[in-house]
Parts: C-alpha cells; sequence; structure tokens
C-alpha cells in the first residue's frame, strides 16, 4: 500500500516524499482511513511506529480540503479559531508533534503553535491573537492561558490525546475534565498510546463516542528488534559498569535514572571518567532542556542521562543502546524507555541494572512484557574499572571482608575485627562504619548484589568515625526524589 491510495491532498503527499516515507506503517495503514472519515479513534500500537503522522496526515487533509469554506485563504489574520487541539503529556513530545505537523503541513496554508511551560508567555499569546487553525499543547500552560483569556476552543472540530495513557494516568486527569469541558459536543476524539491498560481504556472510553479500535501488536509486548538484558548488581557498583559498558562500541545511548538528582550525579561521574555526557530532566531550564537534546541529536555528546521526562518524545536516530540505571517504578515506563532505540526497523539494545532493591520492579516488568530478561553474565565486578578514592574513613564494604566458602550471602570471614552476619540491614555504607556492628552490616549489604569484595588493606580502621560528608548527601539524595 502506498500513502496515495489514502486519497490524501497533494501537498501532503510531497510533504511525505520529502520526509522519506514510501509505504504507511500498519498503524498509519490502519488509522489513516478512520481519522479521514471523522471517526473517534483509540489506537495503540508499539513506541517508533508513526504514530503521529496516523494523526497528522488526516487531519491536516480534512482542515485543508475545508480551509476555502471554512477560513478563506484571504481571511484576516484574527479571524482564523483553534479547529484541531493535540494535547501531550511532556514539553519534548508536544514539540516534536508540532514540527511534525508543520512539516506535514508545510503546503496547506494552515497555521500551527506549540504551547507549553518553562518559556515566556509572550511568543504564545502573539500566536493565539494571530490566530491559528492547529493548537499543540501540555495541558498546564494550555489552561493558564484559558484563564487568561486568549484560548477559545469553541471552534475545535478534532481533539487529540497522544500518548493517553500517560495523560490519563499520571495526575492529568482533572485538567483533561477541565478542558474537555470547554470543548464542543460534537467533535472528533482521537487517542493514541504505546500502551492502554484496562483502567485507563475504561477512562478513555468515557470521553470517546463509538471509537474504531486499532491494535497494532499485544498491548504488553516489546518490539523484536530491542535485544534486552539485565545486570544484577549493587547500586554502589552502577556507575562503574556504565562507565565500563558505554566503552565497549556504544554508538549513542540514553540513560535513565529515576531522580533528578540522580542524573545530575551519574552525568558528573562519567564526565569525570572521560565520557562526554548531558543531562535532561525537569528542574532544567526549557532552553537548557532544549540544547542538551539538539547536543544529542547532533551526536554532541553521544550519552544522554534522562529521568521519565524523555522517555516519550525523543525521535532520535542512531541511538544504539538503552541503559535503565535505575529501574522505573511503573513497568509501562520501562517499555517507553527501551522504545528510544530500535526505532525506524533498526536494531537496538537495552540494559537494565538491577539491584536487589529493585527486584520486585523487574518482576513486574517481566510479567508485563511477558518474557524474562536475559541476564547478562559478561560483567564480573572484578574486571570493572578501579573505583575512585573512597569518601569515607572505614574500609570499602564495610569490613574489609575477604571471600569465604560460604557464598555471597551466609559466608563470613573476619578482616581487622569485622565480618558478615546475614543481617541484611540497607545502606550502612551511607552511614559511615562507626563500629564492628556497622562494618558488618555493609558487608551483608554489598554481598546481597551478588559480588564479595577482596582482602581490604584498611582491616584496622574499622572502628574510625566517618566524615559527614555522606550524610550530606543522602539527604540531598532523599530531596531529589
Amino acid at each position: 500500500m502506498h500513502f496515495s491510495d489514502f486519497g490524501l491532498a497533494d501537498s501532503l503527499l510531497r510533504a511525505v516524499v520529502a520526509r522519506g516515507y514510501t509505504n504507511p506503517t500498519p498503524v498509519q495503514e490502519q488509522s489513516i482511513p478512520h481519522v479521514l472519515a471523522g471517526r473517534d479513534v483509540l489506537a495503540c500500537a508499539q513506541t517508533g511506529t508513526g504514530k503521529t503522522a496516523a494523526f497528522a496526515l488526516p487531519i491536516l487533509h480534512r482542515l485543508s480540503n475545508a480551509n476555502d469554506a471554512a477560513q478563506g485563504k484571504g481571511a484576516p489574520r484574527g479571524a482564523r479559531k483553534i479547529r484541531v487541539l493535540v494535547l501531550s503529556p511532556t514539553r519534548e513530545l508536544t514539540a516534536q508533534i508540532f514540527d511534525s505537523f508543520r512539516a506535514y503541513g508545510n503546503h496547506t496554508g494552515l497555521r500551527s503553535t506549540v504551547i507549553f511551560g518553562g518559556v515566556g508567555y509572550r511568543p504564545q499569546v502573539q500566536a493565539l491573537q494571530q490566530g491559528v487553525d492547529i493548537v499543540i499543547a501540555t495541558p498546564g500552560r494550555l489552561l493558564d492561558l484559558m484563564q487568561q483569556g486568549h484560548v477559545d476552543l469553541s471552534a475545535v472540530e478534532t481533539f487529540v490525546l497522544d500518548e493517553a495513557d500517560r495523560m490519563l494516568d499520571m495526575g492529568f486527569m482533572p485538567d483533561i475534565r477541565r478542558l474537555v469541558a470547554k470543548l464542543p459536543a460534537k467533535r472528533q476524539t482521537v487517542m493514541f498510546s504505546a500502551t492502554m491498560p484496562e483502567p485507563i481504556e475504561r477512562l478513555a472510553n468515557a470521553i470517546l463516542r463509538s471509537p474504531a479500535q486499532v491494535r497494532i501488536a499485544p498491548v504488553k509486548e516489546t518490539t523484536e528488534l530491542i535485544e534486552q538484558r539485565v545486570c544484577f548488581i549493587p547500586t554502589k557498583l552502577k556507575p562503574r559498569l556504565l562507565t565500563k559498558l558505554l566503552g565497549l562500541g556504544v554508538e549513542r545511548a540514553i540513560v535513565f535514572t529515576r531522580t533528578k538528582h540522580g542524573a545530575n550525579r551519574v552525568t558528573k561521574q562519567l564526565c569525570a571518567a572521560g565520557i562526554p555526557a548531558q543531562a535532561i530532566h525537569g528542574n532544567k531550564s526549557q532552553a537548557a532542556r532544549q540544547r542538551s537534546l539538539a547536543s544529542f541529536k547532533s551526536n554532541r555528546p553521544p550519552v544522554l542521562v534522562a529521568t521519565d521526562v524523555a522517555a516519550r518524545g525523543i525521535d532520535v536516530s542512531g541511538v544504539s543502546h538503552v541503559f535503565n540505571f535505575d529501574l522505573p517504578d511503573e513497568p509501562e515506563t520501562y517499555v517507553h524507555r527501551i522504545g528510544r532505540t530500535g526505532r525506524a526497523g533498526a536494531n537496538g539494545i537495552a540494559i537494565a541494572f538491577c539491584d536487589q532493591a529493585e527486584r520486585s520492579m523487574l518482576k513486574s516488568i517481566e510479567r508485563l512484557i511477558r518474557k524474562q530478561l536475559v541476564v547478562d553474565q559478561h560483567h564480573p565486578i572484578e574486571s570493572l574499572p578501579a573505583a575512585p578514592a573512597p569518601e569515607s574513613a572505614g574500609p570499602r564494604n564495610g569490613g574489609g571482608s575477604s571471600r569465604s566458602g560460604g557464598g555471597n550471602r551466609g559466608g563470613a570471614s573476619r578482616s581487622g575485627g569485622g565480618g558478615g552476619n546475614g543481617s541484611g540491614k540497607r545502606r550502612p555504607e551511607q552511614r559511615g562504619a562507626r563500629t564492628n556492628r556497622a562494618s558488618q552490616r555493609s558487608d551483608n549489604r554489598h554481598s546481597n548484589g551478588g559480588a564479595a569484595s577482596g582482602g581490604s588493606s584498611n582491616g584496622g580502621s574499622q572502628s574510625t568515625p566517618a566524615p559527614q560528608r555522606p550524610k550530606r548527601r543522602l539527604a540531598s539524595a532523599a530531596l531529589g526524589r
């Protein structure tokens, strides 16, 4: 099948050819006819399969066909009213959708604008005052401008929710309800997403009217183009493993962390190891986020460290690897994270780092994708690069334990008075090794990750009080959440 088979306007077909598209993807092939017919649509397809074009092309066709009658190409600029509203959860995805509408509609005479936070109001207000046909927005800034009297949604003909599961499931529902209440009752509503859990589908059906449902692949299946692996490793050793793996033929990579503070910390560690990296997260200004993303797209630097603000909406060709430095709290987020690689028919590699405390998250991910991740056995801790100088006066791994025959969890050895006792206490290394008991807890904590350390030369320093700097870092990490 070809795009010309849909009966799209010549201006759109020229734009499609200019983008290098030849044949529609399955989600485009099944969705475009329904959107062209004016039906409500609920569509699920794997990330990277062309969902934006699946709704943008038919919407632009309908608007361009009605442009002369409804708007008049010679009408005053301010006479145009918003006829299409597209909502998405992140600024990056919103900007990407806007770029697609602008590229596809380059020869249609239609006007579109983008609205999101983190930037000044004035340019957005001016664009609205001049008159636009299409608005692509995040909910928060759009509501702000509505309250200021700059946005009129009374003429909207088509309402699109992109990444609908995220929009409805992650705290956006009150904003969505407020916006829907301002839309005309007679309208077309289209929802596109990579995942659609059953509870979210019920919410979506409350907004849609007899929707055409498009499901290209099982909702919980991840693309076969992505090789997925997991490395079981203690959190303390994750930076060293990441540094090692990034030096093994990685062309371009995105590293996902759970917190903004963690993204900054990992970025500093990589730069200190000689690996250029930049961070992108919600605490960065929008200008800084756009600069980081533009640099990453130009492969300067080759590593982007991000929170889940980049799990959706980052469409960069040539991303060879995705590293889940921290496993996500929500298993669906894992699907979106790894979807930043393996796009447009290319192969990709997704590697997850899993600490003992993250095992339950891993199980949830495996239940969702209906497969077990392959365990990567080729990262022995003994072969990792040397660790930086210790931050505390106590010995690394708490007691200078040496490997003994009992195994990682239950075996105990003594060095300078300390040894592992299997107590299972968490994170004593952040409180300092003040006593033999603290030393024992630290030894057991790290042994749980699957690695016993070699003998310590600092065996006699176990009772030395640790400095306070690790405590301040712990407080900082808590604030970062």
